[in-house]
């Protein structure tokens, strides 16, 4: 590994920086065809490459969606424009609840948001959130308002060797409103309706009413109108006087209301399925307590029953489907020419972001804890039913005061004793560009620019009891007067109070008082760039083909990047104290820097000759020297052949690297919630598994049927970085075909291949699949990563858990077809008569592999077509959004006029549960229910209407799934990581019609 001191690498990076601020570097792109002046297309900044051209004379595949498009689907997160394209994947965002990190990402292909880079205006976007372990390394796009951007261009593929690291997957790049001259006022106001109609959610929530021992849990909500959402928008820009100059400023602010669970038939109760359907399911941490086998019981409560499968907590309701959100964002982007070799520019992003999320009450979650057998709390028939540790036969509580029962104890709190369990995530982004570009000449120009970004994180948890006091809490003996008092012997804390939940219905509010704490954590991650490029023509130079019209162009420059990533949490989530948060919060302090150089061109080979309009080259080529990884090389080979006017073929090679981020670097070891499923667990003893898992796993018969299972599919891993990680390396071949047909004016289509390969994967190989491993070969390589507690359980102790440490693991490949088709043209082309014109869109994936390799040289799987607790979100075949846009003719003179009404339809292909494949590491007899072997195909319905009033005021009002489609549901095969609401909010549309009415007023 090559390493330099640090000293050598502030040297560099000075030199870098005042060489910037000198002033030589490429814009993002430089000329497309020829110069302005001869009257032909002027430059343009394109996603993918330094030579600019717009998608359909690029090389490399771009997606664009355009601002009216953007304003057309009502939305206001840009995670809802991202996600609706059908080459993205559904990642964090305000869905999210259990596992939310008040952050949006993307993920392009799949592949994980952190192998898709995020640019605004051609430039890298900071990392997100400092304190996900997952996605930390992946763009907030929370941070970009949606009122300013002019486009969204997605990049299909690697491209490392123009933008650096981390675009494995491909690129999505918003492109920002500049240059604004004047006032603009943009608002919004939206929200969801929904009539709760859902059969198999209803006679879920009725039949466990029938039995529960709270019904009111499961109540079944009425018609609703909510989760309003507000945003508004003020954008102000103004020239120079001497028109070399501008500033555009903005300021925006949106506002989400929370949507509950508990507000949907489908998602009212936690699901689980069986053979005759869906049924709710819940949590073994309920109410009354859980001490050892016994649940207190609701009909006494000063005695125990024998504790029963049913004996279960619904903690659906409590849930945010959708998380509150409050947004503040402020911004500019200003340049002035001071000479035709110097233009200054400078860019400046701020936001402010507090979203909240809410799960169940907490209480004492399912875990091992003592009683002392002389607890005064305790009935007598209780004692006598409590067996001490180190007993003989017949000895109890009840005849062995001095003894102590250890064992599982669980107790959920009330709604009238505590609310549920709240987390609030504020990030507080800023980033700032300051740079000079301009022209050296006739036939080279530059941009140089330093680019700095930060995110800072404040999370803070309420709702939760500290472990420690718990104990001291259980812990009771009968004081001087015989009253509950703490055991001095154990040292408690100042102010202890005994907690009854063996003979009263209720905690007192003293126990929950002093039980009852908040946690907080905070990180900062911190980035730095220096950039330095050159953009030239060499055809006055002589370099130039005999048989082209056009010289080489090239770019190329050099880069600095620099990263620093610092997290800490308060002592009890430190030390993992929080009880039911799912293990420790250690922190990670850890950073790594970058010194770049790169090149690029375009070679013009053949134009204007019989059957070669235009033939040319594209190549590019990255060097990169990291201080934790080393050197790494990326490179792309790429070219476009126009046979005639209209017919375009397209190929390209890309090889492309992600090094690893801070956290699967630096972060420390530790047992959190990882896997969905046990298959050992709540096994009957006529299963054929109860043999395998005692030989495996080294227990008796009647140790493995005591394993128990967790309702709630939440099972402990132990994760952590990893400093000695190798980059990963990905291969990306696209193939396409434009069509412009000149004999059909107004219409384009564009067809691409692409198939990308990422080696040496940087991951954790999955707590689940590990143990389906263990379980279908035996093999020592998987088994020995599973560490039973001495109940056999991978939850109840952190003792308990599956080793799922990151690693550069096997390989992950996708590939498919993207196919892109725009038309337009006027009605009376088509013999409609003067009604105006019609505009349509479609933007479509056809999947044909997605496929993991878990590790080099072993078995791999295919999730196309699946989803599940292994495959994750659902990947259907095909997908696609098509939009009909019809543009009226009608007006009234200048008060009502350019009326359109637009028509998008959402289609997402059929998928199946993983669970169900024929692939052993999918394979899993243990979830196959019927009710959840396939998803059906999904259809949306989109309306909108756009019309202007006195030539500056648009108004827009659409209604999205209007048909108010429920999504299909999932229990036993829905992944708790990715899956809210017994279905995947983030994939389909979860809450019914989303209604909005906006208005955009310039001035």
């Amino acid at each position: 590994m090559k390493i330099q001191n640090t000293r050598e690498r502030l040297l560099a990076s000075s030199m870098i920086c005042g060489v910037a601020f000198l002033g030589l570097s490429a814009s993002q792109a430089f000329a497309a065809a020829a110069d302005a002046a001869n009257g032909e297309v002027s430059e343009i900044v394109v996603t993918g490459t330094r030579i600019p051209s717009p998608n359909l004379t690029s090389i490399a595949p771009v997606t664009t969606v355009g601002n009216a498009d953007i304003k057309a689907q009502g939305v206001t997160r840009i995670e809802d424009i991202t996600n609706s394209l059908p080459q993205v994947f559904a990642g964090q965002g305000s869905s999210i609840t259990n596992g939310a990190t008040g952050a949006a990402t993307v993920d392009l292909r799949g592949l994980g948001p952190n192998r898709t880079l995020v640019l605004i205006d051609s430039r890298r976007v900071m990392p997100g959130d400092p304190t996900a372990r997952i996605s930390g390394s992946a763009a907030d796009l929370n941070f970009i308002p949606a009122a300013l951007v002019e486009r969204v261009d997605v990049l299909t593929g690697g491209a490392s060797a123009t933008y650096g690291a981390d675009a494995v997957a491909g690129v999505v790049n918003f492109i920002m409103l500049h240059n604004f001259e004047g006032v603009r006022i943009d608002a919004q106001y939206s929200g969801y309706q929904h009539d709760n109609n859902n059969s198999a959610g209803q006679n879920a929530l009725k039949a466990a009413a029938a039995t529960a021992i709270i019904p009111s849990q499961y109540a079944i909500p009425g018609n609703l109108w909510e989760g309003e959402s507000s945003e508004v928008s003020f954008v102000i820009g103004a020239n120079a006087p001497d028109g070399k100059g501008n500033v555009t400023a903005y300021a925006t602010y949106r506002q989400n209301n929370a949507i509950l669970e508990a507000d949907r038939d489908f998602s009212a109760c936690t699901l689980a399925s069986t053979a005759a359907g869906f049924g709710c399911s819940g949590s073994g941490t309920a109410f009354p307590a859980r001490v050892g086998s016994f649940l207190v019981d609701p009909t006494t409560f000063n005695t125990f029953r024998p504790r029963v499968a049913t004996d279960v907590f619904n903690f659906g309701p409590a849930n945010f489907f959708v998380r509150p959100d409050e947004r503040y964002n402020l911004g500019a982007f200003a340049h002035y020419q001071i000479a035709p070799w110097a233009d200054a520019y400078m860019d400046a992003m701020f936001m402010d972001d507090l979203s909240t999320a809410q799960i169940a009450a907490g209480g004492i979650f399912a875990s091992t804890f003592s009683i002392d057998c002389a607890n005064p709390l305790l009935s007598a028939q209780e004692k006598g039913l409590l067996v001490p540790v180190g007993a003989t036969a017949g000895q109890t509580c009840a005849n062995t005061p001095g003894g102590t029962f250890t064992g599982t104890v669980a107790r959920r709190l009330l709604s009238s004793e505590q609310t549920g369990r709240l987390t609030q995530f504020r990030h507080t982004d800023f980033r700032i560009v300051v740079g000079l570009r301009g022209d050296l000449g006739k036939n080279w120009n530059y941009d140089g620019y330093m680019q700095y970004g930060s995110v800072n994180v404040n999370n803070r948890q309420s709702g939760n009891f500290d472990t420690t006091r718990i104990n001291q809490s259980l812990n009771a003996i009968a004081g001087p007067n015989g009253q509950a008092i703490c055991n001095p012997a154990a040292n408690p804390d100042p102010g202890c109070v005994p907690i009854n939940i063996f003979t009263a219905q209720t905690i007192s509010p003293a126990a929950i008082n002093f039980l009852s704490i908040n946690s907080f954590n905070s990180g900062n991650i911190v980035e730095r760039v220096v950039s330095l490029a050159f953009t030239g023509k060499l055809g006055d130079y002589g370099v130039k083909s005999p048989y082209a019209s056009e010289g080489v162009g090239v770019a190329f420059g050099g880069e600095y990047r620099r990263e620093h990533l610092d997290t800490v949490a308060d002592f009890l989530a430190n030390n993992g104290l929080v009880n039911g948060n799912g293990g420790a919060n250690p922190p990670v302090n850890g950073g790594f820097d970058v010194y770049e150089l790169f090149g690029e061109a375009r070679v013009p080979l053949v134009s204007d000759m019989p059957f070669a309009k235009d033939l040319s080259l594209e190549l590019g080529y990255r060097f990169s020297d990291y201080s934790s990884i080393g050197d790494t090389n990326t490179y792309k080979v790429a070219g476009e052949w126009e046979v005639v006017d209209g017919v375009r073929f397209r190929a390209g090679y890309n090889r492309a690297v992600r090094a690893p981020n801070v956290i699967e670097l630096f972060a420390p070891q530790n047992v959190v919630l990882d896997g969905t499923a046990d298959p050992c667990a709540g096994l009957t003893a006529a299963n054929p598994l109860v043999a395998t898992c005692a030989s495996l796993f080294h227990l008796t018969t009647a140790q493995v049927l005591a394993i128990e299972k967790n309702p709630a599919n939440q099972y402990n891993g132990q994760t952590g970085g990893n400093p000695n990680l190798k980059p990963e390396i990905s291969d990306t071949y696209t193939a396409g075909v434009v069509w412009q047909p000149t004999y059909v004016p107004g219409l384009s289509v564009s067809l691409d291949y692409f198939n990308i390969k990422v080696d040496q994967f940087i991951s954790r190989i999955g707590a689940t699949l590990e143990l389906n491993n263990c379980l279908a070969t035996g093999s020592p390589t998987f088994c020995n990563l599973v560490h039973r507690d001495p109940n056999g359980s991978l939850f109840l102790t952190n003792a308990g858990f599956v080793q799922d440490t990151t690693l550069n693991t096997g390989s992950l490949k996708t590939s498919g077809v993207d196919l892109n088709l725009a038309y337009h043209t006027d009605l009376s082309n088509l013999g409609l008569g003067d009604n105006g014109s019609i505009a349509v869109s479609m933007v479509g994936t056809w999947l044909d592999t997605t496929i993991t390799q878990p590790l080099p040289g072993g078995p791999s799987f295919d999730c196309k077509g699946l989803y599940g607790v292994i495959c994750g979100v659902p990947s259907p075949e095909w997908r696609h959004k098509a939009r009909l846009t019809w543009n009226t003719p009608y007006s009234y003179g200048d008060w009502f006029k350019s009326l359109s009404l637009s028509m998008q339809w959402r289609y997402f292909g059929k998928v199946s549960a993983d669970s169900f494949d024929s692939n052993p590491q999918l394979n899993n007899p243990g979830l196959q229910v019927a009710n959840e072997q396939n998803f059906s195909a999904q259809n949306y319905i989109d309306l909108t209407a756009n019309f202007t009033v006195h030539n500056n005021l648009n108004f827009r009002v659409g209604v999205n799934n209007v048909f108010d489609k429920d999504p299909p549901l999932a229990a036993n095969n829905l992944p708790a990581t990715v899956g809210n609401g017994n279905t995947f909010p983030q994939v389909y549309d979860a809450l019914g019609r989303f209604v909005f009415v906006g208005l955009t007023a310039d001035f």
